[in-house]
């Protein structure tokens, strides 16, 4: 595999490379839990770090039978990079969504701001803040709790928040991680 000058170029190039790409790093075919957190390297991070991962493994895992197969990892690459701004307020609101009730309450979302902070090392707003930052600019009807719509809907209407989410939720370190696969890690073991 030669040099990339972005994330958009690797999307781009064929399914055969990206197919032999996939069953190097995962000759099974699939990817378990295990193995994600194994390839992000999630050794020491905190429990709320480590449930985030989980949560993005569950969301990925589109048939959830507990792995990650070949369509599943495009899909969730091809969604990261290049995915409507719908497209991606319906993945964010399942990622928050941690119980699957169909609403995101405070707690749930706190929980993943902190553990997304957790995994980027990037402590520059408090969680709790962000939290009712989105609220008090979504949450119309003052219940502490947003269905689908009105995530997607209120996340719409102020481009701050949607813009605060996106840089939050950008994956790209951790597509990095999983588009060089063991190149990165071998490259990390000589060091």
């Amino acid at each position: 595999m030669g040099a990339h000058n972005s994330l958009d170029d690797v999307l781009e190039e064929d399914m055969h490379h990206w197919y032999s790409k996939f069953m190097k790093e995962s000759p099974s075919g699939l990817i378990t839990l295990f193995e994600l957190k194994t390839i992000l390297q999630m050794n020491g991070m905190t429990e709320e770090a480590s449930s985030y991962v989980d949560q993005i493994f569950v969301t990925f895992d589109m048939d959830g039978d507990g792995y990650i197969d070949f369509v599943e990892y495009i899909a969730a690459i091809s969604l990261l990079l290049k995915g409507g701004i719908n497209q991606k307020l319906k993945w964010y609101f399942k990622l928050f969504d941690q119980d699957g009730n169909g609403k995101i309450d405070k707690d749930e979302l706190e929980t993943i701001f902190q553990a997304i902070q957790d995994i980027t090392r990037c402590y520059d707003v408090p969680p709790e803040e962000i939290v009712t930052l989105v609220y008090e600019k979504i949450d119309v009807h003052g219940e502490g709790e947003l269905t689908l719509e009105e995530f997607i809907s209120g996340a719409r209407d102020h481009p701050d928040i949607t813009d605060m989410l996106a840089k939050m939720m950008d994956l790209t370190n951790v597509l990095e991680i999983i588009i060089r696969g063991q190149q990165y890690n071998a490259v990390k073991l000589d060091l």
